[in-house]
């Protein structure tokens, strides 16, 4: 179940974001191969964010997902939700940081 986390300093007051949420879940589980129904997106806008020294629109994204997650999957995550947020809130994607964390791929606790 991947769960995407969106920051970003754009003023989303009168945006319809149901488009937005539309295409990003599309985009999430086509790539890392889970059904719509099991991915979660949060949006938060009007977050101070300050990259490169100025406040020009920018953007912090964070995907956690338990699998899925390869060096390929996450250079298509990175562009497509990088696409995703330029085409709907005109975020360049050199103002975009995206995390990516599998959460498999932690070591597991060991046994004291």
């Amino acid at each position: 179940m991947p769960c995407l986390y969106i920051t970003t300093n754009v003023n989303l007051d009168g945006f319809n974001t149901d488009p937005f949420y539309s295409e990003v879940t599309k985009a999430v589980a086509s790539i890392v191969g889970r059904p719509e129904n099991l991915v979660m997106v949060v949006l938060k806008g009007s977050i101070e964010i300050v990259f490169g020294g100025n406040k020009e629109a920018a953007a912090y994204a964070e995907i956690v997902s338990m699998g899925g997650i390869t060096k390929q999957v996450k250079r298509q995550l990175i562009a497509a939700v990088g696409s995703v947020l330029h085409t709907h809130f005109s975020i360049h994607p050199t103002r975009f940081i995206f995390k990516v964390f599998d959460i498999n791929s932690l070591p597991l606790p060991s046994k004291l």
